[in-house]
C-alpha cells in the first residue's frame, strides 16, 4: 500500500493560510535549501493530489514556469478532489496566470498541457477515495491542499507522513491545519532540518498504537 503524504507550509503559530486567504508569506523565507528539500519530495511522488482551488492555481502556473519544480509538477499524474465536473474544473486553465504573461516562461508541450487539462477528478466521500488511492499500485501520493481540503484529510486519520515546512512568521489569525481534529493525534518526529532563512522542515509520522 502506498503512503499518503501531506506537504504543507505553516506559520510559526500553526496557520497554513493567513486571514486574507493568502500564502505569499511563504516565499519570504524560501531559499535554495528549502527548495531542494521540497524538490526531493516532489520528484519521488507517484501522484499529485489537490483541491480545486489549488489545482486551478497550479494548472495556470507550472506549464509555463521555468522553475526547478516545473518538470516534476508537469510530468507526474494529478488527481483533484472536487464536486465540479471536469469541464467546469478545467475552464479557463488553458493559458498562463496573469503574473506569468509578461515574464520569462516556458513553452509547454502538448503532453504537459494534457497532463493539467485532463486530471483525474474524484468527487466521492473523502475517506473512501483516499483509501482507494492508497490501495492502488505506484509511488506515494503527495497532497498539497488547499487549506480546507488539508484540514479534512487530516481529520480522516489516513495521512502516513506530514512534511511540514514551518516559516519564521506569526500570522495571528488564519486557517490552522489541525483544528478539525476531534481528539489529539500523537506524532513522532523523524527529523527536523533548519535552513538559512529560518524556515524549518519537519517530517512527522502518526505514532502506531
Amino acid at each position: 500500500m502506498r503512503k499518503l503524504i501531506l506537504k504543507m507550509s505553516m506559520s510559526l503559530d500553526g496557520f497554513v493560510v493567513g486571514p486574507d486567504g493568502k500564502q505569499d508569506w511563504i516565499f519570504r523565507s524560501s531559499d535554495k535549501g528549502s527548495n531542494g528539500w521540497e524538490l526531493e519530495l516532489i520528484c519521488h511522488a507517484g501522484l499529485h493530489a489537490m483541491g480545486s482551488f489549488t489545482y486551478r492555481e497550479m494548472a495556470t502556473y507550472w506549464p509555463w514556469s521555468t522553475e526547478v519544480f516545473a518538470e516534476p509538477m508537469n510530468a507526474i499524474p494529478k488527481v483533484v478532489f472536487s464536486h465540479r465536473s471536469l469541464a467546469e474544473l478545467t475552464r479557463d486553465v488553458d493559458g498562463p496566470a496573469p503574473a506569468l504573461k509578461d515574464a520569462r516562461k516556458a513553452q509547454p508541450t502538448a503532453a504537459v498541457l494534457e497532463s493539467w487539462r485532463n486530471p483525474r477528478v474524484l468527487s466521492g466521500e473523502l475517506s473512501a477515495e483516499l483509501r482507494r488511492l492508497k490501495e492502488e499500485p505506484g509511488k506515494d501520493i503527495v497532497l498539497y491542499g488547499g487549506a480546507s481540503l488539508a484540514q479534512n484529510v487530516v481529520k480522516t486519520g489516513l495521512v502516513d507522513e506530514y512534511f511540514i515546512l514551518t516559516h519564521p512568521i506569526a500570522l495571528g489569525r488564519g486557517l490552522p491545519l489541525f483544528s478539525s481534529l476531534e481528539e489529539p493525534v500523537d506524532l513522532e518526529l523523524d527529523y527536523a532540518r533548519a535552513f538559512e532563512t529560518g524556515a524549518v522542515a519537519h517530517l512527522y509520522r502518526p505514532k502506531k498504537r
